[in-house]
């Protein structure tokens, strides 16, 4: 009887790593060849309804970094990464007919679109008789491990928090697979900016994170700001800076795209504080990626509501409308106000913005423009190389009072905080000259 080879395809979507990468150890142990694939899939560089480009020149830049060390480290492995463009359900299904792939292994969606395309693609192998298997990649306690379903995810953070820290252990994270048996591979081809409608990316010398994408990187800098700096001992104390690199972890962008795993940092900061001991600022760090966890179980309780003007708030008074020209001003930071205007700038110019500059503009879009928040959240989309889909969704409905806020009417004073945050104006200066 004629042995029949086993041969499988990664689907590589946010999780752009080779640590901690559940569907690609499952497919290495279950099958006897591995297809590392990666789709530009049409719709993430489309134009949308509210007039931007799905995905800006920074984040594509950051995309494109973070492939290329992608390959890298599977060509170490004995494999590569074959990158396609078009429609996702129609490319992977032809790449799983030319390999004779029987099964697709991926990580598992929550998000409105993103789900939309994940049942394409089902639907398309289906037909020929391909089968897509997916797993949670991206959070730090596994959805399985909670002491609640989905349906029953407490609505405001605090109690989820409690609740989760209590009862929830987080799992370790998967090793990295020794090797991979593949096909041989055609060297990476990568699409230009150009070649997905952009611009260049051209990165202000001011900027705050310049930093390439990619696995390699996010390990660099986990690496330092853990081990050779400790500046993770005083988290706390500056995490509401606001300028250079150093003034919070910068993980997020690594994060957002799956270059960085968050039970691998949990991992480094327990091996940190075993060493140099636990404070309010190593909790901390934990904190934000529970923050993280936490919006990705709200997008799958709510779904797309969590994209509308009324957010997950029936109740929320008439939502407010959209001005053109007032919004063309708080994007491009003239609107008057220095610190808003700073912070626009900052994110025109980089792709990037403090944690505490995202609170301040967005309330000030929301409260002060009084503007439709959802084109604010759009513009947000475009232009951060951090963009997480559920983090950045569920932040703009929570400052617009349509979220997870248990204060529905949640107020930045812009001054004070401008004060507060940027005493001396450097900030302001930096940005503003």
């Amino acid at each position: 009887m004629r042995y029949k080879v086993k041969t499988a395809i990664v689907w590589f979507k946010t999780n752009l790593r080779v640590h901690d990468n559940e569907p690609l150890l499952r497919a290495i142990e279950q099958n006897d060849l591995v297809i590392p694939v990666y789709c530009f899939d049409d719709n993430h560089y489309r134009t949308t309804e509210k007039g931007f480009k799905k995905t800006g020149s920074f984040r594509a830049q950051f995309i494109l970094q973070a492939l290329l060390d992608l390959d890298s480290s599977l060509r170490q492995l004995g494999s590569g990464l074959l990158i396609v463009k078009g429609n996702t359900g129609d490319v992977l299904a032809q790449i799983a007919l030319e390999y004779k792939a029987r099964k697709i292994y991926a990580q598992q969606e929550v998000a409105h679109e993103e789900l939309q395309t994940q049942d394409e693609v089902t639907t398309k192998l289906q037909a020929i008789h391909c089968s897509l298997e997916t797993f949670n990649t991206t959070a730090l306690y596994h959805p399985h491990d909670l002491p609640f379903t989905i349906a029953n995810v407490p609505d405001i953070f605090t109690p989820f928090r409690h609740k989760v820290e209590s009862s929830t252990k987080i799992r370790a994270p998967f090793p990295s697979p020794k090797a991979i048996r593949s096909l041989e591979l055609p060297a990476l081809q990568l699409p230009s900016l150009s070649d997905l409608g952009l611009g260049p990316a051209i990165l202000d010398s001011r900027a705050a994170f310049n930093y390439p994408g990619g696995e390699s990187s996010a390990m660099m800098r986990v690496k330092y700001y853990f081990e050779e700096s400790g500046l993770v001992s005083s988290y706390k104390a500056t995490r509401n800076g606001l300028v250079g690199a150093d003034y919070s972890t910068k993980f997020s962008p690594w994060l957002a795209i799956g270059c960085l795993s968050p039970r691998y940092v949990y991992q480094k900061l327990k091996a940190y504080e075993a060493n140099y001991g636990a404070n309010d600022s190593t909790y901390w760090v934990v904190f934000e990626l529970l923050w993280r966890d936490y919006f990705r179980l709200i997008m799958s309780k709510y779904g797309v509501q969590l994209f509308l003007k009324n957010g997950i708030d029936s109740n929320h008074p008439k939502a407010k409308q959209h001005n053109t020209e007032v919004f063309a001003k708080w994007i491009n930071g003239e609107t008057g106000v220095d610190f808003v205007d700073a912070n626009m700038r900052e994110l025109k110019l980089t792709g990037f913005m403090s944690n505490r500059g995202r609170q301040n503009v967005a309330s000030y879009l929301c409260n002060d423009l009084k503007l439709d928040w959802t084109y604010g959240a759009a513009y947000f989309e475009v232009q951060l190389i951090d963009y997480d889909v559920c983090s950045n969704w569920g932040n703009w409905a929570y400052i617009a009072g349509v979220g997870n806020d248990p204060r529905k009417d949640r107020y930045f004073n812009i001054q004070k905080q401008a004060d507060q945050y940027d005493t001396d104006h450097s900030y302001r200066n930096l940005w503003l000259k």
